[in-house]
């Protein structure tokens, strides 16, 4: 794929979200060959800025459902040292997804997958914690085929939703950021919804192109045992090589105290919910804003984003909006609202998909 986009892309992911500099330690990881396009574009340029070693790493998912579904226990139980000694010196990480069949992990053994995610944890909180990271997707069939799309077709959404002026949609979300700050309970109603939290005394956390690409979105964490009432997800979600539709989740104190699953899914679904004692809380409240997303994708990195939505996410907190739940699982689940309604404290902030609040309205895409 020759596209001068490429270039382009890959700039943005060098100088703006991860700044790599001279002295610098990146990996560049790609989940999937068809990446190559972007890992050269990206490791050239780490080297013009003056990184004194990148390396750069393909994984093959086809592979790693081989692994999942041959692995003994003593195979899963073996935790990667050697990885972490090297992840312990990168200041800089950059991770690609690029796989060609996103339901490659549909038949392989949850059980195996559980297992390795939580011993491998370590690995996450190391690039997580102490290096400037930033995640991200590649232009393939499959996952055009995924959004509905074709090749092309996805090639412009993604490129749209990424190579965007992210400076300038950092200071847009400067303001929902500062009222998120000064708010002590939030409402969400919609069709089948209807949930409410407190989120005072935890942040608004920014996301403006730093970590992830496609960007867009402010969160913030409930309160960890605050949140009550229900709420019904209307985007898919493909977890762990499976897809989920229809999730409802009852809530108790903040526990999910019932939760199913559209087209027979609801065991799987509470099996996941079941892996630690956090994963039946949740960790995460965010708000998308990207400008360039409208529709799923099936893609988690650009349904989250999806602008007048929401992601209400089982499992772990993150360290910049610390809730106190821990867990192994981090589910971002979406719903969009273009039926609802967003309510901080008394304020009606967001009615049917769009900012109503005077100094939110320049977050509104422009049509």
């Amino acid at each position: 794929m020759n596209d001068p986009r490429i270039r382009q892309f890959a700039e943005i992911l060098v100088d703006y979200s991860t700044r790599v500099k001279k002295g610098d330690v990146v990996l560049i990881n790609a989940a999937g060959l068809e990446a190559l396009p972007l890992v050269k574009e990206l490791y050239f340029l780490c080297l013009k800025r003056g990184a004194k070693y990148v390396e750069y790493a393909f994984s093959v998912p086809d592979i790693d459902r081989g692994f999942y579904n041959l692995a003994t226990k003593q195979q899963l139980d073996h935790f990667p040292q050697h990885k972490l000694d090297f992840y312990k010196t990168l200041t800089v990480y950059i991770g690609i997804s690029a796989g060609n069949n996103s339901m490659v992990m549909a038949n392989a053994r949850q059980e195996a997958m559980v297992a390795y995610q939580k011993i491998t944890k370590p690995l996450i909180d190391q690039r997580v914690k102490h290096t400037r990271w930033c995640v991200t997707r590649y232009p393939t069939h499959a996952a055009a085929q995924e959004a509905r799309m074709s090749l092309d077709e996805y090639e412009d959404y993604l490129f749209s939703a990424c190579c965007i002026d992210w400076k300038a949609e950092s200071k847009k979300q400067d303001k929902l950021k500062k009222l998120i700050d000064r708010t002590k309970n939030v409402r969400i109603l919609a069709s089948d919804t209807d949930l409410r939290f407190s989120i005072d005394g935890l942040p608004g956390i920014k996301c403006d192109g730093r970590f992830n690409m496609p960007d867009g979105e402010v969160f913030t964490a409930p309160v960890r045992d605050s949140v009550q009432g229900h709420i019904t997800y209307n985007c898919p979600s493909i977890y762990q090589g499976k897809e989920y539709n229809g999730i409802r989740f009852d809530f108790k104190n903040g526990k999910i105290i019932k939760a199913t699953a559209g087209a027979g899914m609801s065991a799987a679904l509470n099996k996941i919910l079941d892996t630690d004692e956090g994963s039946r809380y949740v960790g995460e409240f965010a708000i998308g804003v990207n400008p360039g997303i409208r529709q799923p994708m099936r893609n988690i990195l650009f349904d989250e984003k999806i602008f007048g939505s929401i992601h209400f996410t089982p499992g772990q907190a993150y360290d910049e909006c610390d809730n106190g739940n821990r867990s192994a699982v981090h589910w971002d689940l979406v719903r969009i609202l273009e039926d609802g309604e967003i309510w901080f404290d008394n304020l009606l902030i967001q009615k049917k998909g769009r900012f109503v609040q005077k100094d939110l309205l320049d977050l509104n895409p422009v049509s």
